[in-house]
C-alpha cells in the first residue's frame, strides 16, 4: 500500500490524498459503504459501480465468519470474486461484534468467546484466528483485533481494556508474518487506537500504535453513544500524534456533519451504516438537511431529491414519487433512497476533496454543515 498526500488545507487539518492498493487507487478522503454479509444492502453491483461509483467498500468479518463461512469464501477465491467486485474491500475485525453482542460474549487475555447470533452456537475469536479469517476473506485492508469499550466506561476497565488492545496487537502482527498470502494480491494491516473517551489514554494509545509503524492507522471506540463534541475531542487528540504521512481512518462515523468535522481534524476514511440504514425508514440527507420522505408534504413535489448532489436517482425521479413507493410498501423505494443517500455521501467527501484541492475547504465546511444542520 502507498498512500501520497496531495494538499494540506491552510485553516484545519483537512487533507487530500491517495491511496494505491492492489485493487486501484482511493482518493481521500473517502466513504466506503458498508458491505456487511458480501452486498451493500439493497444496491446491485452494477448500480453501486456506476451510480455510487465508490473507490472501497467494507465488509464484515464476524458476519463473513458466519455466513457464508470461510471455507466457501476460500472455494470462491476470497469474497472479491465471490461477490464480483473487482476493486477494493477493507474487513473490520469483528472487534465491533464482539462489544455489541455484550450480553452473549466473555473477553479474555486469550480472546472473545460469543454465542452466534444466528443459532446460538459457541466460537472463539483471538487475535490469531482473525487474521486468519481476515486472509481467508482476502480483504485490501484488514483490521487488527481489539476490543470496542461501550460509553459511558469506567477509566480503570477503559485502560485495561486499552492495554488488552495493543498486546492483541502485538499478536496479529506476528502471527500475520508467518500466514502466507492466498490470492494474486496483497493486504495491509491497519491497527486501531483505543482509550475511550479519556484523553490520556488515546493519547498513551496513539503512542503505541503510532510506534508500530504500519502503513495506515484507525481509530476505533467512538460513535458509540458519546455526544459529537466528545468524539472531536478524541480525534483531535489522536490525530495530533498519528503520523502524517499514513491514512487514517475513523471507525463506524458517521451523520453527514460528523464526516466533515472529522476531516478538518484530519481524518481521511470512513464507514458507517447510517445512510442505509436510514435510507431503508425514508430518511434522506441532501446537502440542505434531512428529508423523512414518508411525510404528506411531499406528495406532490416533484422535484429532485436533491439539485445539489445529482446522481441518477435525483434526476430520475421525485419527491412525491419515492414517497408514494414507500407509503405502498414497495422494495423500489427503500432501494432508490439507498442508493441517493450512498451516492450524497461520496458526492459530499468528494467536493471536501475539490474544496482542499482549491484551498478554500474550511469556509466551504462552516457553509455545508449550517445548511446540512436542518430538518426539511
Amino acid at each position: 500500500m502507498q498512500f501520497e498526500l496531495e494538499a494540506k488545507d491552510l485553516e484545519s487539518k483537512a487533507r487530500a490524498g491517495t491511496i494505491t492498493l492492489d485493487h486501484g487507487v482511493v482518493e481521500t478522503p473517502i466513504f466506503m459503504p458498508v458491505g456487511t454479509v458480501g452486498t451493500v444492502k439493497g444496491v446491485h453491483q452494477r448500480e453501486l459501480e456506476q451510480d455510487i461509483n465508490p473507490d472501497i467498500i467494507l465488509g464484515n468479518t464476524y458476519h463473513l465468519y458466519l455466513r457464508p463461512q470461510t471455507t466457501i469464501l476460500e472455494k470462491a477465491g476470497g469474497l472479491h470474486k465471490f461477490m464480483n467486485w473487482d476493486r477494493n474491500i477493507l474487513t473490520d475485525s469483528g472487534g465491533y461484534q464482539v462489544y455489541s453482542l455484550s450480553a452473549n460474549r466473555k473477553i479474555k487475555e486469550e480472546g472473545v468467546k460469543f454465542k452466534s447470533h444466528i443459532d446460538g452456537s459457541y466460537h472463539v475469536f483471538t487475535p490469531e484466528n482473525v487474521m486468519e479469517i481476515q486472509r481467508t476473506i482476502g480483504a485490501d485492508i484488514i483490521m487488527a483485533f481489539d476490543e470496542c469499550t461501550p460509553y459511558p466506561c469506567d477509566y480503570q476497565y477503559a485502560k485495561r481494556s486499552m492495554h488488552m488492545t495493543h498486546r492483541w496487537l502485538d499478536r496479529c502482527i506476528s502471527h500475520l508474518e508467518k500466514l502466507p498470502l492466498k490470492y494474486d494480491y496483497n493486504q495491509t494491516l491497519f491497527p486501531i487506537v483505543q482509550g475511550s473517551t479519556y484523553k490520556d489514554l488515546r493519547k498513551q494509545s496513539a503512542e503505541y500504535i503510532a510506534s508500530v509503524n504500519a502503513d495506515g492507522n484507525a481509530i476505533g471506540g467512538l460513535s458509540v453513544g458519546e455526544p459529537a463534541e466528545e468524539m472531536y475531542e478524541m480525534t483531535e487528540v489522536v490525530t495530533s500524534i498519528l503520523p502524517e504521512e499514513k491514512p487514517r481512518y475513523l471507525m463506524g462515523v458517521g451523520t453527514p456533519i460528523n464526516i466533515l468535522e472529522n476531516i478538518a481534524l484530519g481524518i481521511d476514511m470512513f464507514d458507517c451504516v447510517m445512510p442505509t440504514r436510514n435510507a431503508r425508514n425514508g430518511m434522506l440527507f441532501t446537502a440542505h438537511g434531512t428529508i423523512n420522505i414518508k411525510n404528506k408534504k411531499w406528495q406532490d413535489d416533484f422535484s429532485p431529491i436533491d439539485e445539489m448532489a445529482i446522481t441518477w436517482v435525483d434526476t430520475a425521479y421525485s419527491k412525491a414519487y419515492v414517497r408514494h413507493l414507500f407509503t405502498v410498501n414497495e422494495l423500489l423505494g427503500k432501494q432508490i433512497a439507498t442508493i441517493h443517500n450512498l451516492g450524497f455521501y461520496l458526492w459530499l467527501v468528494r467536493e471536501a476533496r475539490k474544496h482542499i484541492l482549491a484551498g478554500d475547504f474550511a469556509s466551504w465546511k462552516n457553509k455545508m454543515v449550517r445548511q446540512m444542520d436542518n430538518r426539511l
